[in-house]
This record gives C-alpha cells, structure tokens and sequence, in this order.
C-alpha cells in the first residue's frame, strides 16, 4: 500500500515536472517569437532609415521615419496582393518604375507604385513622398496607405483609383461625352479645395509643382484626386517666394515666372490650376498648334465664350455658371503672380454666386513679352501614374 502511494506521488511529481517543462518551453517560444518579431521591426525601420539618410529633404534635413507615422507594409504581402507582381495585375509604367493593382487580404483594393529607376532624383522623390503624404489628409488627396522597403525595392502602396486619371477622360472624344457639366464643375471644385488645403489648411503648406489633368485620380465616384507629390515643394507661412535652380513641372502647365526665373510660390500653382481648368472645360490640352490659353482670350474678347465648352457636354449647361468658370481660370493665368486669386479665393468664387469678378487682364501668353515658351525646357517630372494605362487603377 505505502509502495502503491510513492508510486502514485512519483507519478504526479513526474507529471507536474513535465507540464512546468511544456508550459516553460511555450513560454520561451512566444518569447523568442515576439523577439524576432521586435528585431524583423527594427531592421525594417533601419533600412528605411539608411534610405532617408542618403536622400536630401527639401523642408527638413533631421526629419526622421518616426515622424512619418506611415504604416510599412512587409515584402510577404506586397508580393501577396499583386500575384507576386504579375503582369496582368500591371496597370502602368513609366521612368520611374511599374504600377500594380493588389488586393490585400481584407478585400481592399491597392496600387503599388515599384521602384525600378535607382537615380538619387527617383530615390528623392519617393522620400519626399513618403514624408509629406503622411502628414496630409483630405478628401481630394490620392490616400497613401503604407510603403514597403526591402533590399533594394522601394514601393509606395496607394488606394486603388478605379476610374484611372482625368486625361484618360478629358482628352478622349468618347469617354469624356460621358461627363455632363455638373461632374465637370464638381471636379474642378473637387480640385480647387485640394489645392485650398495644401497651401492654407492642411498642417504644412505645399507648393505641389506639378498640377496637370495626369496627376489628378478619379474614384469609382469621379470624386477628384490630387496624387503625384514626389517633386512639391514644402513651404512656411512667410514665405511669398522660393528661388530654385531646378524647374520640374509639365510644358504647358507652368507659369512664366517659374519656367523663366524660378521662382516658385503658391500663384505657381494657381497658374497650373487655370490651365487645368480650361482644359476640363473645353476637353483639349494646352499644347500643340493652338494654345488653350490664347484660344480662350480669343473668345472672351469676341464675347463668345460658349465656344470654349466641350461640345460633347449633354444636359443642362447654366451660362452664367460657365462664364464664371471661365473667367476664373482667365484670372489664373495672369501675368503677374500678384494679378492671381488664392486658392481660397478661388474656391469662393467657383462655388458663390458673386455679382461681379474682376475682370482679367490679357494673358501673357498672348501678348508676345513671352516668346519662348514653345521651346521651354523644364525638367519634366515623370508622374508615376502618367503611364501606358492597361486598365483602371
């Protein structure tokens, strides 16, 4: 009896060792694991962090990743999400590298913008990306959701865009029948609020640099989003100008100050944005044989403005609003950067209905005190989504 009784404590306290054992065994697991899991983070954060290093930033030289409080999406999942890059998941490409369409394990949709051009130029734009969309939110803003650096592949992860860009709308006979004037005027204002928020409303201010129907995304809603900010430019209340050596924007969309003398300020901007504006109203662009903007000054003197709107606009098409529109990208592409409305007057008068605008003076443009404009050079930004489009993003 006394022998069956060792035997049975024997039994318990080998029991009970085992399960100390098992238990300490699955603790040291969970530790270990949960240490990989810190060490992985931290390299990702280094790595990262070595990209920042050697890579100049235009509004801060101490900026750090931590700043960013941009979520860093592991190489596993991108890979995942676009098919391991799979080409009939490729919407785009262009000098920068290749857009991929990606649907995360949620159901969301992305678009993966892949890095394939390792020049210090690309490599700063995709920084200056990185760390100025972080710190922007608004609804007419393209969303940035994360990025992904591994190795050498760098990656900015985007909300998918289903209805591609505004050019692969405006400028197509067919497709742009299908926008009647009222999306039209909602998209400019969409647009008009965006430019608003980045140079008074947002937590910094930014000169974009690069505004154009490519760098605007359209939801599957033709809500307008402004994408693209590899080249802007941060700026601080301040300052009315910023002198630079580099001129980067797209050939019919920048103001003469700018492409002549390079000087960049928010009327830069506003220029691009009058531009942009003519072209949603008309559906041609402001480049080849006849320029847009002398086009229009044509018809504001001979008081026949309807002649500027898109004959392919169905529906009801208030005048009073179209005059107004027009005359507001006219007051845009004014000479003198003095001479141009803020955005947030801009937004003001697209969206009252005030009794009087001032009347615009004659476009530089035509008025021959700019001469070279057809063969002006500037160093093109090549926007990440401006691509050979396969299909929607």
């Amino acid at each position: 009896m006394v022998a069956s009784l060792v035997t049975g404590e024997t039994s318990i306290s080998r029991k009970t060792r085992l399960a100390i054992l098992i238990t300490t065994m699955i603790a040291l697991f969970v530790i270990c694991l949960i240490s990989l899991c810190v060490l992985t983070w931290r390299r990702r954060r280094r790595n990262l962090e070595k990209v920042i290093s050697r890579t100049y930033y235009s509004f801060s030289e101490n900026t750090s990743l931590n700043d960013t409080e941009l979520p860093l999406f592991d190489m596993k999942t991108v890979i995942s999400a676009t098919n391991n890059f799979c080409f009939r998941n490729k919407i785009g490409e262009g000098g920068f590298g290749t857009v991929y369409k990606g649907k995360l394990q949620d159901g969301q949709l992305i678009a993966v913008k892949r890095l394939t051009n390792e020049s210090p130029q690309v490599i700063h734009e995709f920084m200056n990306e990185v760390c100025l969309m972080t710190k922007l939110q608004h609804r007419n803003l393209v969303r940035l959701l994360g990025c992904c650096v591994h190795d050498n592949e760098r990656m900015l992860v985007y909300e998918y865009m289903s209805n591609k860009s505004l050019d692969f709308f405006i400028f197509d006979e067919q497709k742009r029948a299908s926008m009647d004037w009222a999306m039209r005027l909602d998209i400019i204002l969409g647009i008009a609020r965006g430019m608003f928020y980045l140079h008074q409303d947002s937590r910094i201010n930014i000169i974009h640099r690069d505004l154009k129907a490519a760098n605007v995304l359209l939801d599957n809603e033709m809500v307008p989003k402004i994408s693209d900010f590899g080249t802007a430019r941060l700026f601080t209340g301040s300052q009315v100008e910023i002198a630079t050596r580099t001129v980067v924007g797209t050939h019919g969309y920048l103001s003469p100050e700018y492409a002549m003398d390079g000087k960049l300020s928010v009327k830069s901007d506003v220029y691009s944005f009058g531009v942009l504006l003519l072209e949603i109203l008309s559906g041609r662009r402001n480049q080849g044989d006849v320029n847009l903007i002398a086009y229009t000054w044509s018809l504001w003197e001979q008081c026949e403005l309807r002649k500027l709107l898109d004959p392919t606009v169905n529906g009801p098409q208030p005048m009073l609003d179209l005059l107004r529109c027009i005359q507001v990208g006219l007051l845009c592409v004014q000479e003198c950067p003095e001479d141009r409305p803020l955005m947030s007057s801009i937004v003001f008068m697209l969206s009252s209905e005030i009794p009087a605008l001032p009347p615009p003076k004659k476009p530089v443009i035509c008025s021959g005190t700019w001469p070279i404009q057809a063969s002006i050079m500037a160093t093109r930004s090549l926007n990440w989504f401006n691509f050979t489009t396969l299909e929607g993003r």
